[in-house]
């Protein structure tokens, strides 16, 4: 977690890109990410370097050249370190009419953050703002893996909370949630088909990171991590910079962060690569038929991006992969015949293992369509035995546009460091989704329909031919008992009121007459 002096370090930054002219979040982060490449260009020079000098020998691979570029200039002068020293104006010179010339010329194409570079344009109008940002980028501590990585992730917090292109950007303990109950292990290779800023990646390496560490005293294990284990796919080079970057800076050398659309026909070909996705695709999209890979459209006919989607999931997996996917709750229960197909294909085909109902406000105030969380298993010849559903109400922030949170921080999120009371528990399930899916198997098969979780048998599932898999089709609703009095009781009493009546009738009739 950054402390203080680094949030305000970086808010700095943000102000003054908007001070000067700048006042798109995307942009500002897409300018962020531009420096921090060339920044890293000439951290990587200084470690061949340095290598060089302990070996006795030359640079064996040189990311500046000797000599000049094409324009005049030494290609020495256009390293960060160098150019950083120069008066403003000249910086700004150097860098709009040298340095992203080499990068989109010479750079681009060399290693995974590289080849998104190829249409690099440097957006920041003035001297001064150039001058400004650069010196206090410089300033930032940024040679710690994790201070890299949770600098990158509150930068792009900012352009979510800025209220633009929030789309990009699931809940970073709603992403942690999922990789928690998928349990990546250093083998698997890990899929996003709709990346955005790799936020599941990033996730999913730190999570290798921390439970299995073995994977860095491993050569293959690690060359599997930096080159082969994380893959992610979108049609945004912008989204393509920043999740490249977002990915090395959270220390993956090389992630295979691809242009694509996942759902085109000229994009097939990735059948059964992959091990393990982790997604939340676009919502409520349609797309036409012309335009869809066609194995997509002999899984499911249909146009919605939603369905669509997960028949790329299925056709994506190799056969034992897993997937927890995020979709809208008309997947659950949708009438038309590709709803019903794609659910029984979950079903009877292949192993459908959970339904995590989400609360309706957790992308707000970007959507406040109800969701769920799909976890499932691709077999190919079934194997469903028992869904296990959960019914989540709160996942620690408020379901509000403001989403603000209801704990302090050390009762958010799955791993809270602080007990959670009761009353936690009503403000973040987080915990209790990951406690409970663990005995999906054991005790919670004997929960009652009324509890927060509970599992289904297949039978049950698939008894009406629909599929559906709505909680609330399934959730049984408690009855509070209420104590009746006895028969003789209720009579007397019924005596009683009725003489009440009769002698206040004959009162009236009295005051009448």
């Amino acid at each position: 977690m950054l402390v203080g002096d680094i949030r305000n370090q970086i808010d700095s930054i943000w102000d003054d890109f908007w001070s000067g002219g700048v006042a798109n979040p995307l942009a500002v982060m897409e300018q962020i990410t531009y420096l921090l490449f060339i920044k890293r260009l000439d951290e990587l020079q200084s470690v061949e370097e340095a290598k060089a000098a302990t070996l006795g020998k030359p640079i064996a691979h040189r990311v500046f050249p000797e000599g000049s570029d094409p324009r005049g200039l030494p290609y020495d002068s256009l390293r960060w370190s160098r150019f950083k020293t120069y008066e403003p104006r000249e910086m700004f010179r150097v860098v709009e009419e040298h340095v992203f010339p080499f990068i989109r010329e010479r750079v681009a194409g060399d290693g995974a953050m590289s080849k998104h570079m190829r249409d690099a344009r440097f957006g920041i109008p003035t001297a001064a703002l150039l001058a400004k940002v650069v010196d206090k980028l410089d300033h930032v501590p940024m040679a710690d893996r994790d201070t890299k990585g949770d600098i990158y992730e509150y930068m792009l917090g900012k352009i979510a909370s800025a209220g633009q292109n929030g789309q990009f950007r699931t809940p970073r303990h709603l992403i942690q949630l999922m990789v928690a109950l998928m349990e990546p292990t250093p083998k698997d290779t890990i899929c996003d088909p709709a990346a955005g800023t790799c936020g599941f990646l990033v996730a999913a390496g730190e999570y290798l990171r921390e439970h299995h560490p073995e994977i860095f005293r491993d050569n293959d294990l690690r060359r599997h991590f930096n080159n082969d284990a994380f893959h992610g796919f979108d049609f945004d080079q912008t989204m393509l910079r920043i999740g490249s970057m977002n990915m090395i800076l959270h220390g993956v050398e090389s992630p295979a962060i691809e242009f694509r659309d996942s759902l085109s026909e000229e994009n097939s070909g990735e059948q059964g690569k992959y091990s393990l996705i982790l997604a939340n695709p676009p919502f409520a999209g349609s797309l036409d038929y012309e335009q869809t890979a066609r194995d997509l459209q002999q899984v499911v006919k249909t146009k919605k991006t939603e369905l669509l989607f997960m028949a790329l999931f299925l056709r994506l997996l190799r056969i034992g992969g897993r997937a927890a996917v995020v979709v809208p709750d008309g997947v659950l229960f949708g009438s038309s015949k590709a709803h019903k197909e794609l659910r029984r294909m979950l079903v009877e085909e292949h192993k459908l293992d959970a339904v995590i109902s989400l609360p309706s406000g957790v992308f707000r105030p970007y959507a406040g369509v109800s969701t769920a969380i799909l976890i499932f298993t691709k077999t190919g010849v079934g194997g469903t035995d028992h869904v296990w559903f959960y019914d989540m109400k709160a996942d620690g922030w408020s379901l509000d546009d403001k989403r603000q949170p209801l704990l302090p921080d050390e009762k958010l999120g799955v791993a809270p460091t602080s007990d959670l009371t009761d009353a936690d528990h009503e403000k973040n399930n987080l915990p209790d989704v990951l406690m409970r899916w663990e005995e999906r198997t054991g005790a919670e098969r004997e929960r009652p329909r009324s509890a927060q979780s509970f599992t289904v048998p297949k039978a049950d599932i698939a008894r009406d031919g629909a599929y559906d898999l709505s909680i609330n089709r399934y959730k049984e609703t408690v009855h509070e008992e209420v104590e009746h009095q006895s028969p003789a009781v209720i009579i007397a009493e019924l005596k009683r009121l009725e003489a009440e009546i009769a002698y206040g009738l004959s009162k009236l009739e009295e005051m009448v007459g």
